[in-house]
């Protein structure tokens, strides 16, 4: 045999090294793949360009190198971008196989979509690339490489109006094939679903315990997306406002002593060596303590427990919550201006600056956008009671109003003033916690208020008794046990200044903005009385 001829045939040490490289990825992909217990997708050893598609093993996912590439987001995709090349990393939204060279993928991130194309292509893309991503599973993480281009027809099924003519694609993590619930179906809204009915076709109507039991894929939706970008526009306008307003923020125990709201509805617990202990039901006696310690004006985000058994669309045994203290130098009012200036300053932004994010939101649950005046309207209770009287709902003057009261006087008040955000104040006393200071010229009323969003109730505040004998007075007539409180008491015999404040759950602001039927839609893992999972 002629030497040449058979030199010819013995791959180069380059080609080696590539074939070598190729089986040990194939190797690494299945090992990787099995240890997930999903199936591999075989790359094509012939494939001349095996290496622009496959699945990365675990071992270059393992942080084995620092990354040099350019990652471009998928929301910032644009026609800005048209003929760049760019690098993406998404979930895998949808997969259209077109032929056996072409298939469309519909890749997504941060609720942000773009159409992935590929075709068919000499040393560009191949059929075995093609096919690999038609044998993708939804969900699935990928890397995408390829060219920005712009369609001519407008794209409906994405956010990004533009395309990415893909030269690359790799399969960063696996999702199984099968889904307990799938993200389109968790998607739609309930017109959606009835239209669908009435056409004869039926789609998948996603329940709410199904939604929670599966609450990592439910949170992919649009919707939940928005949802909760939302609620962190909210927490961050509560922070930044009383940040200007010399506020401090603090962070109080959940581990306590004695009950800080009195009643039954407490999580009790056993602390070091047996001591009785519970988890706070709220920061009210740290957050007067801490205005006692000369910090004049606080806040706190932070968790709230609640151990009653209430079964309501509004109710959840832990949510979180936003609190507020400071010191009140002539009249509890100063109170009430705080929160009138606060909550119109958060719904102005939000209207403002998370159209988009409310437009996600409504798309699935559709709702009118709030209505609200630039100065709050603040009734006194017995203005709201005899409001309710002349519209023929009988309520106690001396008593709280129930949730059908709270929804009528809400409708009445839009009718009359044009606003579904009021502050109702000078509650009865009764109704009201231990701390809380009476009226001057009416001790059966209180220096309190609550505020209403669209009919239902999302804060309690007041001026606080600060009087040290007299709080204990109070107490004990609600039935609490001084003993398990003597510290928060004396605190206030070393000198208290006047004070008030006030707390608001977050989840139920977000649910009453966006008119939501059920506060579980705006707790990102809810705990009720019949869920402490996942």
């Amino acid at each position: 045999m002629d030497p040449q001829e058979d030199q010819t045939k013995k791959p180069s040490k380059k080609e080696a090294a590539k074939a070598e490289r190729l089986r040990r990825k194939q190797e690494l992909a299945a090992a990787s793949a099995a240890a997930a217990g999903v199936s591999s997708v075989s790359i094509d050893e012939a494939d001349p360009l095996a290496s622009n598609y496959g699945e990365i093993p675990l071992i270059e996912l393992q942080s084995k190198s620092i990354a040099v590439q350019q990652w471009t987001e998928i929301g910032s995709l644009g026609e800005s971008l048209k003929e760049s090349s760019v690098l993406i990393r998404g979930r895998v939204h949808s997969i259209r196989a077109v032929s056996k060279k072409m298939v469309f993928v519909v890749v997504r991130e941060k609720g942000f979509t773009v159409q992935c194309v590929l075709t068919v292509k000499p040393e560009v893309v191949s059929l075995q690339m093609v096919k690999f991503v038609t044998n993708l599973n939804k969900e699935s993480f990928v890397d995408v490489e390829g060219v920005v281009s712009v369609p001519a027809s407008p794209l409906k099924a994405t956010t990004q109006q533009v395309e990415i003519q893909v030269s690359k694609v790799y399969c960063v993590n696996k999702a199984l094939p099968t889904l307990p619930i799938n993200i389109e179906d968790a998607a739609r809204s309930e017109s959606e679903i009835e239209a669908a009915l009435q056409a004869g076709e039926q789609f998948v109507r996603v329940n709410q315990d199904t939604r929670l039991n599966n609450r990592v894929l439910d949170l992919r939706t649009p919707a939940n997306q928005g949802i909760f970008r939302i609620q962190y526009q909210v927490e961050k306008i509560f922070r930044h406002f009383l940040e200007d307003e010399g506020f401090v923020g603090i962070h109080t125990p959940k581990l306590m002593g004695g009950s800080s709201e009195g009643g039954s509805a407490v999580f009790r617990l056993q602390y070091k060596g047996g001591v009785p202990a519970c988890l706070a039901q709220s920061p009210q006696l740290h957050k007067q303590m801490s205005i006692c310690g000369d910090f004049a004006r606080v806040f706190e985000v932070g968790p709230v427990f609640r151990a009653e058994d209430s079964f309501t669309h509004r109710h959840l045994c832990e949510f979180t919550g936003l609190d507020v203290e400071m010191e009140i130098k002539q009249h509890y009012s100063e109170v009430m201006d705080i929160v009138d200036r606060l909550f119109v300053a958060m719904f102005d932004h939000l209207k403002q600056n998370c159209q988009k994010l409310l437009e996600a939101v409504g798309k699935q649950y559709p709702f009118e956008p709030l209505v609200y005046l630039p100065k709050t309207l603040r009734l006194t209770f017995q203005e709201g009671v005899q409001m309710l009287k002349e519209a023929g709902v009988e309520v106690d003057p001396l008593g709280d109003l129930n949730t059908e009261a709270e929804r009528r006087l809400g409708q009445l008040v839009f009718e009359k003033y044009k606003t579904q955000f009021y502050i109702l104040h000078r509650y009865p006393l009764a109704v009201r916690p231990f701390y809380t200071m009476p009226c001057p010229d009416d001790n059966a009323y209180s220096n309190s208020f609550d505020v209403f969003i669209r009919g239902e109730e999302i804060i309690s505040g007041a001026q606080r008794v600060h009087v040290p004998e007299f709080l204990e007075e109070r107490a004990k007539a609600c039935g609490i046990d001084v003993k398990t409180i003597s510290t928060y008491i004396d605190s206030f015999r070393y000198g208290a200044p006047p004070h008030g404040g006030f707390g608001v759950g977050l989840e139920r602001v977000v649910m009453l903005y966006c008119n939501l039927n059920n506060i579980r839609k705006t707790s990102l893992f809810p705990r009720d009385p019949q869920r402490i999972a996942p």
